[in-house]
């Protein structure tokens, strides 16, 4: 009897109300940049979708890391094979936008499939990083992270002082921090957060065109004085022992944290969950410092890294497989699951509202550092950028930030180097794209 019925079962899952079999489902495919247990987590949430629901089948298949992804979907996009979805990166997606007809903007996918979109739903910080410069949501945001200060607790109450807020508190507990017995800082990636969101913390434009949205015909501002003047003190800070440079990879400079030589780090909010494994001492997280002799009051940062773009060349079902698929991953469920899961930040005010309401903050009080740290006052220069070539402008900026951190070019040279080598690669790009 109990196989009769789990045999009946099995059929009308199959079947209409008519008898007749229902359709197959719409297949769609999804690459993406997730290695290791990002991955598995990609992995999880893609069964979980297609278990919710029989219109949609979707494959996630893992690419390699953010450039070797992108890569493929623009080689792939050439020979007319291109995925549906695309992971890419905020270096890359100047590429992506304005490489014409690429892309089906998601914020028109989504309204043009009944499933609305609103971006006012989304928290400040990530709501027009992947934007035109109307402010429409042209990819949709997915990891999303925020550069934070990590300090070890341990350390700083061994030197009796409390985590600086701004980098004329660093100056000052420093010289504390290495009478303790530690290098007082190390951070990661110095073009995303020494750089970039330094620009976006002081409110600063960091390039021409509405530091890009408006135009491909674009100059880098970096050669400026108040940039200049910060790394003028990471170079003394490295000469006094302030500062701990461990190489470009973040990883490296990670690690000097985890393993105690360094009291405080500079990093991703996607690292939390990864550091709450791997340390084994009591640390906290706070806002990314600011100069209080440029700005009385900071401003937000915005989001490093990828967003999900739906390539253009598809039929219309498809297209509506897609939205089904955005508009689950953007559910406060879901998202509430990844933020917990990895340490990106929900990137909509319901998943936000959500964690609270469950009271995640109350048992990790640290994972929300990130997500207030965007919901922070923006600015005129607070949303992001877009520029092409923008990784290889990440590589000169590294190239001549070592160059002044072991002393083979003063701060003027560096800067004047980072300028002219951007601005050539800017230029190329214009006269690829137009």
């Amino acid at each position: 009897m109990r196989r009769s019925t789990l045999f009946a079962a099995a059929m009308a899952a199959g079947m209409g109300f008519t008898g007749i079999a229902q359709a197959e489902p719409t297949e769609i495919t999804m690459w993406h940049a997730m290695g290791g247990r990002l991955g598995e987590v990609v992995d999880e949430m893609t069964a979980e979708f297609n278990a919710s629901q029989s219109d949609v089948k979707l494959t996630s298949i893992y690419k390699g890391g953010y450039e070797d992804t992108m890569t493929a979907g623009i080689a792939a996009f050439r020979a007319g094979e291109q995925p549906h979805i695309i992971q890419v990166f905020d270096a890359g997606a100047a590429t992506i936008i304005n490489a014409p007809g690429a892309v089906y903007p998601v914020a028109d996918l989504l309204k043009d499939h009944g499933v609305g979109f609103d971006i006012e739903n989304y928290i400040s910080g990530v709501r027009y990083f992947y934007a035109d410069s109307d402010g429409k949501m042209i990819g949709m945001p997915f990891n999303s992270s925020t550069p934070l200060l990590y300090v070890n607790k341990e350390a700083l109450a061994k030197a009796g002082v409390e985590a600086p807020q701004t980098w004329e508190d660093f100056e000052a507990i420093a010289p504390k921090l290495v009478e303790a017995g530690y290098v007082p800082l190390s951070q990661s990636h110095s073009p995303w957060i020494f750089s970039e969101n330094f620009h976006s913390r002081h409110n600063i434009q960091m390039a021409t065109a509405n530091n890009g949205f408006d135009s491909t015909d674009v100059d880098i501002l970096y050669n400026n004085e108040h940039m200049k003047g910060h790394w003028t003190k990471v170079k003394e800070w490295l000469d006094k022992g302030w500062y701990g440079y461990y190489g470009r990879g973040w990883g490296e400079n990670q690690d000097a944290f985890v393993q105690g030589k360094t009291a405080m780090w500079l990093g991703s909010s996607g690292s939390f969950g990864g550091l709450r494994k791997s340390a084994d001492f009591d640390f906290g997280t706070t806002y990314l410092p600011y100069w209080k002799s440029i700005i009385e009051e900071p401003k937000g940062t915005f989001i490093g890294g990828a967003a999900l773009f739906a390539f253009s060349g598809h039929e219309d079902p498809e297209y509506k497989a897609v939205a089904k698929f955005f508009d689950y991953m953007t559910k406060p469920e879901t998202q509430f699951f990844w933020h917990k899961e990895t340490g990106y930040v929900p990137i909509t005010t319901g998943a936000y509202e959500l964690a609270k309401k469950a009271g995640y903050y109350n048992e990790a009080p640290d994972a929300e550092v990130g997500i207030l740290q965007l919901s922070q006052p923006t600015g005129e220069w607070t949303k992001g950028y877009r520029l092409g070539y923008y990784v290889q402008i990440r590589e000169v900026m590294y190239k001549n930030y070592e160059r002044l951190l072991n002393g083979e070019a003063s701060v003027d040279e560096a800067f004047q180097a980072i300028e002219a080598e951007s601005n050539e690669l800017l230029d190329r790009f214009h006269d690829t794209y137009n």
